[in-house]
């Protein structure tokens, strides 16, 4: 993915959006952490002072060549640059408003979710098949790239694909919209496919590397969960696959943390036989991954069929969003508002 050069880099003394931009590992070496032991926190995916110093001890020890008396004193090093103490709310309030949000290309949709998907965080679109899912992902795969002064993040696109879902026609579409040149877009958007939950984690790693080159504004998982249904099966290898699935989701958040990225996954249904017996069985389609999923997402988003191309989108669970839902439509030219009908 080494072509993927094409939006402009910001200098690296220019704070964007709040976010100062990580710190390359290789910072350690002033710190009197040796070139070699920072090649293998590279090498493990830790490229930049603030994935190591998020992450625990026992895993740093588990790198090759890293030992206990390292350890403490990589992490210290990397603490010493990372603030992880105690600010005080006002400070981050003033963090949190120089926020930016990425435009669905819905301007209900944005209205609905505060301005559009916030960075630094991770939203879950759930939904059943045909309910507008992947068509959200491809959109905000273009949308990421505009300039903040027209909804967009200024970076590229990570997308990692699980189901073959994704369409690079699809982006030309939305590129056209915008007045794009389709071919720097298509450049912008850095793709792979997983094949396994393992695998799935691997990229997270290659993902990690390729932004702490370059300026990514989005990270798309599509489907965070389709892999874990194959890989895991029955009750037997449940706690497997939970253990599995809260690795991944949390290094998604370190990544969003690390990074101020956005994250997007998006996650299949299924059938909730208790909601059928119920009064609410109108909503008997819940989504899977369990609490562990739930505590994972910062922003959940449950979609749902309305009439021809118009599809429903309801705040499912959010800390600052009111319980409310708001109406798009999948065009040719990506997610609109309905009335953008002709």
């Amino acid at each position: 993915m080494s072509q993927v050069s094409q939006v402009s880099q910001q200098p690296e003394d220019d704070e964007f959006m709040g976010f100062a931009g990580p710190i390359l590992v290789s910072k350690l070496q002033e710190a009197g952490i040796s070139p070699q032991d920072c090649r293998k926190l590279s090498d493990a995916g830790l490229h930049t002072v603030e994935s190591v110093a998020f992450t625990p001890k026992k895993v740093l020890i588990s790198i090759k060549g890293i030992s206990d008396q390292k350890a403490d004193k990589i992490i210290a090093e990397a603490q010493k640059i990372v603030p992880m103490g105690f600010k005080s709310a006002s400070v981050i309030h003033a963090m949190r408003s120089e926020l930016v949000s990425i435009t669905t290309g819905s301007t209900q949709l944005d209205t609905l979710l505060g301005g559009g998907i916030e960075t630094g965080s991770i939203t879950e679109l759930f939904g059943e098949f045909r309910t507008g899912k992947s068509q959200i992902c491809h959109t905000l795969a273009v949308t990421c790239q505009l300039p903040t002064s027209m909804g967009g993040g200024e970076g590229k696109c990570l997308y990692i694909d699980t189901e073959g879902t994704f369409r690079p026609q699809r982006l030309l579409a939305v590129a056209e919209r915008y007045g794009l040149d389709g071919e720097e877009v298509l450049n912008n958007v850095a793709y792979a496919r997983a094949y396994n939950a393992d695998h799935q984690n691997q990229l997270l790693v290659q993902a990690s590397a390729l932004m702490a080159e370059s300026r990514f504004s989005l990270l798309i998982v599509d489907s965070c969960t389709a892999l874990y249904r194959t890989d895991y099966n029955g009750r037997g290898e449940l706690s497997a696959r939970q253990g599995h699935l809260g690795k991944f989701l949390r290094m998604l958040l370190r990544l969003a943390d690390e990074f101020g990225i956005a994250v997007v996954v998006t996650n299949q249904v299924m059938s909730s036989p208790d909601a059928q017996a119920s009064m609410f069985a109108g909503n008997d389609k819940k989504p899977i991954g369990g609490n562990i999923m739930a505590h994972a997402s910062t922003t959940r988003l449950q979609l749902k069929k309305g009439r021809g191309n118009t599809r429903i989108c309801r705040i499912y669970d959010s800390p600052c969003l009111p319980e409310s839902e708001a109406h798009f439509a999948i065009l040719a030219s990506g997610i609109g508002d309905p009335e953008e009908e002709t």
